[in-house]
This record gives structure tokens, sequence and C-alpha cells, in this order.
């Protein structure tokens, strides 16, 4: 009568033991960290903003954010600056000379919560040259 005894709590804390290393694998898999040259954006259901109104995205710059499953879902955005080309052909001069004056633009997306949050509405899944 003791071994079985001892073998059904063997199986008990065998069958404890793999439920929580399934959680624990689980919940470690959907912690996504955040490189410091890119953005993660959580979309679908995600906190308010404190004035209570309603966020479409909560963005994070450089740090931890425990994704939902089912429920919310991630993208990154790229800080990297980029340059865009903007020629202006046949401008006229204060001598009026027609000219084309080549010129480039370097921009970029900036870590302040406002920008962010605008950058993940507009350009959120566009690719490079879309952007541009």
């Amino acid at each position: 009568m003791q071994p079985m005894f001892l073998a059904s709590i063997g199986g008990i804390i065998a069958a404890v033991v793999i439920v929580f290393f399934t959680i624990l694998v689980f919940i470690v898999t959907r912690i996504k960290k955040c490189p410091a040259d890119k953005i993660m954006v959580v979309y679908g259901k995600v906190r308010n903003n404190t004035d209570g109104t309603r966020k479409s995205a909560d963005c994070v710059h450089g740090g931890t954010k425990f994704i939902i499953p089912v429920i919310q879902a991630y993208q990154f955005l790229d800080l990297t600056p980029m340059s865009i080309p903007v020629d202006l052909k046949n401008a006229l001069s204060r001598q009026n000379i027609r000219i084309d004056v080549p010129s480039r633009f370097t921009v970029g997306i900036s870590t302040e919560s406002g920008v962010m949050q605008n950058a993940a509405e507009r350009i959120l899944g566009l690719g490079l040259g879309e952007i541009q």
C-alpha cells in the first residue's frame, strides 16, 4: 500500500512541476525587449491616457513589455535617420533666373512620447519607400 501512495504523490508533484514550468516558459516568451535603436509599438488593448481618453498604441523605447497573447501584438519602428531627396527644379531666384536646387533632408523619429505616438499612428507597417 505504501509504494502505491508514494507513486501517486510523485505523479502529482511531477504534474505540478510540468505545469509550473509551462507557465514560466509562457510568461518568459511573452516578455518582449525593445533595443535602444527602435521603438516597440504595442497595439490592441492598451492602457488609456492619463486624462481617460483611449490610446491607439503604447510606445516603448529601450525597455520591456509583457505582450498579452491574442489581445495585443507588437511591431518595431526604426529610429535610424533617413535621408530624403527633395530636388527643387526650375526655381526662380531673386534675379529672375531659373535654377535647379538639389537638396536632401535627413529626418528621424524622436523619442518624445507624443512624437512616438504620432509616428506609430502614421507610419507603422510602411516600408522605407512608402515613408519617403
